[in-house]
């Protein structure tokens, strides 16, 4: 196997639905993802690309969300 198929099998991107998610974190709640992702636009979370639509299907990306919340918690610093 070539080094380029190499790193491209080991860059996993793992999304993940609305209740995927709050299944497998469950301090987030599925109203309260869906009150973030309906706010996109305001709260910067389009911004970090971290949801991903495929026609009506919503997808978040863990690494992007995470780090999207990291940025909230030192706004208030």
């Amino acid at each position: 196997m070539s080094t380029i198929q190499n790193d491209t099998i080991n860059t996993a991107w793992l999304y993940l639905t609305v209740r995927q998610f709050t299944n497998r974190y469950p301090a987030f709640t599925t109203g309260g993802l869906r009150s973030l992702i309906f706010n996109e636009e305001k709260n910067g979370l389009a911004k970090s690309g971290a949801i991903v639509r495929i026609g009506r299907k919503v997808l978040l990306s863990e690494e992007k969300f995470f780090s999207w919340v990291e940025a909230q918690n030192s706004k208030g610093v």
